[in-house]
């Protein structure tokens, strides 16, 4: 059987990351990142996902457990979550989304399309609009 993979967005990430926010996920989406613990699925993170994160802990809007180095080499210790780099594959998938108004939004569910996989996001109509599968 294949592997199940999908994108996650940038809150989806941190959700997961701390065990007093899972209740914000959809069933789907813990059910998801679960799996990506036991090695039973594969979960791409966006560059801009980790520059979000970055950001949201620079000014203060987030509070990481650790340092952000130190959370970075946390989430990819397992071999079954893998940085996506920005590439023009998803920048020419992005060029075809400006339905999805905020750009990092946009690149995030590019990056999903240009993948072919789900996304893991609370927002269904940036799924909608790329035209990939939810996991919620």
């Amino acid at each position: 059987m294949a592997a199940e993979i999908a994108v996650t967005d940038t809150h989806s990430l941190l959700w997961y990351g701390e065990p007093r926010a899972h209740r914000k996920l959809g069933r789907a989406a813990l059910a998801h990142f679960q799996r990506v613990d036991r090695g039973q699925a594969v979960i791409y993170v966006p560059a801009l996902v980790l520059a979000d994160v970055s950001e949201l802990a620079h000014l203060g809007r987030i509070t990481l457990p650790m340092p952000f180095d130190t959370w970075m080499d946390g989430v990819f210790s397992n071999p079954c979550c893998i940085m996506q780099p920005l590439s023009d594959q998803i920048i020419r998938a992005a060029h075809q989304l400006f339905a999805i108004p905020e750009r990092g939004d946009r690149l995030i569910a590019a990056t999903a399309v240009a993948l072919e996989v789900p996304l893991i996001t609370r927002a269904p109509a940036i799924a909608a609009c790329a035209g990939v599968a939810l996991v919620w």
